[in-house]
Parts: C-alpha cells; sequence; structure tokens
C-alpha cells in the first residue's frame, strides 16, 4: 500500500481523513493494540505511533507488531527522533521541525534517521512540522519557538516555507493535551496557502463538535491522541469524531 496516496484518497472522496495516534510509552503493547482495534471499529483512517519521550527502540517495535495483528489500517511512524524508526511500520512522517531553536529538531535527527528508514524500506512522507501555543511536551522536548495562537501570518510563513522546500504534508500542532486546539483562523490561512497540499491539525481536539470547526475550516486530517488515552469507550470515541468530520 501507498500511504501517502491512500490518505490522499480519502481527504478527496470524504473530506477529512481521522488518525488515531498511539504513544507506545502510554501503555503495554497489548493495550496499544487493543487501542488500535477499537479505534479501528470507530471507522480510524490510519494508527500513527510515536511521541516525544520513550517512544523509540524494542516497545516501539513489539506495540507496531501487536497493532498490526489487530488491524489492517496503515501504521505510521511519529517520531521524536531518529529513535523513532522501525522496519515493522508501513510509513513514517519524516518531518522537520522548523520553528525549532535547536538544528537537530530541524536536520541532525533526519540525517541519522534517513539511512534507517531507506534501509527498512517504509514509505516516508515529506512533512512540516510546526508547533503553536501553548506547545505542551513535544514544544519543550522540540525547543520550539512557539508560535502565538493569535498569529495566523507567522503560521502561514512557516507553512510556505515548507512547501516551497517540497514538503507534502503540513502539521499545525498544539501540543497534546492543550487547553484549546489551533484556532480556525490560522487553519484557513495556512490552508490557503498550502493549495493541494495537505494539512494536519492536532492537539486540543476533544469532541465531534471541535474537528468539525478544524475540518471545516480546513483541515485535510484530523489527529486525535490524548481523548483516546483517556476515553473509556475509545469506538464511541473515534466514531464520533469521524462522523463529525466526514463528508
Amino acid at each position: 500500500m501507498q500511504v501517502e496516496k491512500y490518505l490522499n484518497e480519502i481527504a478527496e472522496r470524504e473530506g477529512t481523513v481521522h488518525l488515531t495516534l498511539i504513544d507506545p510509552a502510554s501503555q503495554s503493547p497489548e493495550a496499544a493494540a487493543e487501542i488500535a482495534f477499537a479505534a479501528t471499529m470507530g471507522g480510524t483512517d490510519a494508527i500513527m505511533v510515536g511521541g516525544s519521550t520513550g517512544a523509540g527502540g524494542v516497545l516501539l517495535d513489539q506495540t507496531l507488531l501487536k497493532i498490526k495483528e489487530r488491524t489492517d489500517k496503515p501504521t505510521i511512524l511519529f517520531p521524536g527522533n531518529a529513535s523513532g524508526v522501525s522496519r515493522y511500520a508501513d510509513a513514517i512522517l519524516f518531518m522537520s521541525l522548523l520553528n525549532s531553536r535547536d538544528i537537530n529538531f530541524i536536520t541532525t535527527s533526519q540525517a541519522m534517521g534517513a539511512p534507517l528508514v531507506y534501509k527498512s524500506g517504509i514509505e516516508p512522507i515529506s512533512m512540516a512540522y510546526i508547533i503553536v501555543e501553548p506547545g505542551g511536551t513535544v514544544g519543550w522536548v522540540g525547543d520550539a519557538k512557539l508560535i502565538p495562537k493569535n498569529k495566523p501570518e507567522i503560521a502561514v510563513a512557516y507553512a510556505l516555507a515548507g512547501k516551497y522546500m517540497g514538503m507534502h504534508y503540513t502539521y499545525l500542532e498544539a501540543g497534546s493535551g492543550a487547553g484549546e486546539p489551533i484556532r480556525p483562523e490560522m487553519i484557513a490561512a495556512v490552508k490557503h496557502v498550502l493549495g493541494d497540499n495537505k494539512l494536519i491539525v492536532g492537539g486540543g481536539i476533544r469532541d465531534g463538535a471541535t474537528a468539525k470547526q478544524c475540518a471545516v475550516a480546513g483541515a485535510d486530517m484530523i489527529v486525535t491522541g490524548t481523548v483516546v488515552e483517556n476515553s473509556s469507550n475509545v469506538t464511541a470515541k473515534i466514531e464520533e469524531l469521524v462522523s463529525a468530520i466526514k463528508i
């Protein structure tokens, strides 16, 4: 399967893609697999696997293997650093944290991880990663110069830079557990300049109404993670989110 093509076709056909993010460090591989199964039953389109801390190595491999036993949805790596690469995934969001102050998150970790991606044969999906206030753990770990949430023109500048450097996807991230999602004005402004390039939005999306607001503003893909980890009924929560963003 060509994962990027698969995601793009869903975005064109159904309006918005739903991605379930699972952090290997947050639960056992077996528990992660059950979350992935429940999310699949709820209608999610793909499973993202990764996190800001402790999400690499053997734990990552074991989590992916268990997830693939329970779902046939594509597994997409969301690496925090070069250790977040595993040959058991279908694809990797090969990203650069454009507004980081640390060159390691812009190019160095990418250079260290690229040979592993090449040897593993997993599909790389180029992505500009942009962290917006409040930023959460990923903002702190990635030493991001956070985009002010009321300054869409700054997000637009970074998104255009990523587009002009050839990145296919742009990810606006408010941080896991954010008190509020990316504002609709920022989503709309960024999507306007991206054109056919795909826009991913994540952070602070806890219910169907918020997910729909992001989708209507221009998000091609919605990522939810914390709300899934904290849900007592993952399938029902995913159904709520998915039904809100599909045409």
